[in-house]
């Protein structure tokens, strides 16, 4: 069967490269950009990738979504660009046959600085990712999730997508945030408020159950900041949905 992959970019000069390398067994690979200024989008037309140019306006569903319509092909495999797609996930999905199936699973290991995080919140992560058009849609601004239309026809693959995020403490840091004011946003549309104490006590609760409940602390270094990250990322979300209610208030 024939495959599209469709990627959202933002100024990913540093990833798109090995990416899009990743992908070259794939039909066609679509680029939904969120008008990048730095090379990415100069780098991913030189590796034959059909680019759109789309405003994300903090809905990350709502252009993955339009990434599937841009989609020639049947079936689409949704990537991110610090995502890699394992030679073994290659070569099975290429082997795939007509199928009654609306989608596929893929387990996403994540590595961060050099080392595969085995523990915490990313340790056994399932992500659908391979589905059928017209079989189902994203759901959710941050954080999207695949809805199918019938979720009993979602298998799973054997070869998995190696994830290698935040490089650098300082671009997780900057990712931290910026995802974590789009969940404040998403939260406060959904007519979600916090007090003080959640502020305080949510991000002390998320850090004690990745690294001491999910056995993040197994992952020695790499597991201690992962954990302080999705922490700060509690906080940084909370306090601002409680800076926004006490400003409408």
């Amino acid at each position: 069967m024939k495959i599209t992959a469709v990627i959202l970019t933002k100024n990913e000069e540093k990833n798109i490269q090995k990416c899009i390398e990743s992908l070259a067994w794939i039909d066609e690979v679509v680029i939904i950009d969120d008008y990048s200024y730095d090379n990415t989008v100069k780098i991913a037309k030189k590796n034959g990738a059909k680019i759109y140019k789309r405003e994300l306006s903090g809905n990350f569903a709502d252009s993955r979504n339009f990434g599937l319509e841009s989609a020639s092909n049947e079936w689409v495999l949704f990537i991110d660009t610090d995502e890699i797609v394992s030679q073994e996930l290659a070569l099975e999905i290429m082997k795939l046959e007509t199928t009654d199936m609306f989608g596929y699973a893929i387990k996403r290991i994540d590595h961060l600085w050099g080392r595969e995080l085995k523990h915490g919140d990313v340790g056994n992560v399932w992500l659908t990712r391979l589905v059928k058009k017209n079989t189902g849609k994203w759901e959710r601004k941050v954080h999207e999730v695949w809805k199918s239309n019938d979720s009993s026809k979602t298998s799973k693959l054997r070869g998995v997508i190696n994830h290698y995020p935040h490089q650098t403490i300082s671009e997780f840091v900057e990712r931290i945030r910026s995802y974590a004011l789009l969940h404040a946003k998403v939260l406060e549309d959904q007519g979600i408020r916090v007090s003080i104490w959640q502020v305080v006590l949510y991000p002390v609760g998320k850090f004690l159950y990745i690294y001491i409940i999910k056995l993040g602390l197994l992952d020695g270094t790499a597991g201690f900041v992962h954990a302080m990250m999705m922490s700060f990322h509690s906080f940084i979300a909370r306090s601002e949905l409680l800076v926004q209610q006490n400003e409408a208030s």
